[in-house]
Order: structure tokens, then sequence, then C-alpha cells
């Protein structure tokens, strides 16, 4: 009897063994990468573009001043800034839409045939963002800013409100780009292009941007702003997709 089941456990011991060694078998093969059919991808680039017309602006506009006291430099700045703000409300801009964007006060030094002799005075810069909603107004804009004493307009920057209309023209027309360039490459090769297997985005938006220089200067003599055309906003897509071949 005890000769019997010392039998039946060895039996089982064996049979156990063999499973063991049969899944390893079974998971080196797949580690090894030896199944019947390997897969085959292919991973492209695509870019798509699309075009509008822009329904709003953003201005950059600064005020820089130097005093040989700094008292004087942030007062002076200070009663300017206020002013380019009354007559930013004065045309209806909302408060929500003027953001202080830079502020910055330093030291000038003065320097000599020794080198530095010491401070010439303080700079107050300020700067300040403006979103003008209505595009037709710009040009007053920058003429009521620069009336109130701004002395430095750093850029004006065209931009579409709600970009998703264009955004998902241009992501269609980046995919579509995409699956034109893999079924190029893979013909080469005698291959069809399969599903997707993974898809990657960038967006980006592009629109005019001016510069309209003053000299920077605290003292800089009033300027009538210029005419600007809005041109057209460009939205891009670039999506990186991967295929699978066939």
């Amino acid at each position: 009897m005890l000769k019997h089941r010392i039998r039946s456990l060895s039996f089982i011991s064996i049979l156990v063994a063999a499973s063991v060694v049969l899944s390893a078998c079974a998971q080196g093969g797949a580690l090894n990468g030896t199944p019947a059919a390997e897969s085959k991808v292919i991973t492209v680039v695509g870019q798509g573009e699309a075009k509008g017309v822009p329904d709003q602006a953003r201005v950059n506009v600064g005020v820089d001043v130097f005093e040989p006291e700094v008292t004087q430099a942030v007062e002076k700045n200070e009663a300017t800034i206020k002013t380019i703000m009354e007559a930013l409300a004065g045309l209806g801009i909302a408060a929500e839409d003027i953001q202080t964007s830079n502020y910055s006060l330093y030291a000038e030094q003065k320097y000599g045939d020794q080198g530095a002799e010491g401070i010439s005075g303080y700079r107050v810069s300020n700067q300040v963002s403006v979103t003008i909603r209505d595009i037709e107004r710009v040009s007053e804009v920058l003429e009521a800013v620069i009336s109130a004493g701004a002395n430095n307009i750093y850029g004006v920057e065209f931009t579409v409100s709600d970009p998703a209309a264009l955004e998902s023209q241009a992501r269609e027309a980046a995919m579509q780009d995409a699956r034109q360039r893999a079924e190029e490459l893979a013909g080469l090769e005698g291959l069809n292009v399969g599903d997707i297997i993974l898809i990657s985005e960038s967006i980006n938006q592009v629109g005019p941007l001016y510069r309209y220089g003053m000299g920077g200067g605290a003292e800089a003599p009033a300027a009538a702003a210029p005419s600007i055309s809005p041109g057209q906003v460009s939205v891009t897509s670039q999506v990186q997709v991967s295929y699978q071949l066939k």
C-alpha cells in the first residue's frame, strides 16, 4: 500500500514538473520573438493647416520712465499707467481684458573713465496686455494709449477667440496627410496600410504680429497709430501616427 502511494505521488510530481517546463518553453518562445508572424509597423508624421479671419487682437502697451530719484520714477510711471487705464475704460475695454504682463524697477549706473561712478537714476518699466474684442478698433486703441502717455507698443497680435473649428479642419488635413505618406511608403515595399495603433498631436495658432516701435524713451513724442490689417490666422496640426502593415 505504501509503495503504491509513493508511486502515485511520484507520478503527480512528474506531471507538475512537465507542466512547468512546457509553460516556461511557451513563455520563452514568446519572449524570444518566435511567433508564426511578426507584426510590422510604420510611423509617419502628417501636417495640416487651416486659415481663418481673426476676431480679436492683443496689444502690449508699455510705459518706460527714468528719473534721478526712485520715488519720482515710480510715481510718474504709476500716474501714466493710470491715465492709460482711464483711456481704455473710456473706449469700453473691460477691466478683465487688461492685465499687467511685466513690471521692473532698477538702478542705472553712471560710467566714466575709471568705470562705475555711482547711480545715475532709476528706470521703471510697466507693461500691460490689452485684449481688443473688436478688431476694427485696434488703431483707435493704439492712438488713445499713445496720447495717454504710452511710449512703447511691443506688438499687436491677431487671434481667433474660438479656434475649435479651425483646429478640426487642420487636424483632418493632418490625418489625411499622414495616411497618404504611410500608403506611399508602404507601397514602395509592396505592403498595405492597416489599422492605426497610436496617434499623438500638437496644435499651434499663428496670427499676424505687428511691432510698433516708438524709441522707448520716457519722453517720446506722441504719434498717430498706424493703419493695421488683421490678415489671416493660421492654425496648424502635426500628428504622429503608427499604422499596422499587412
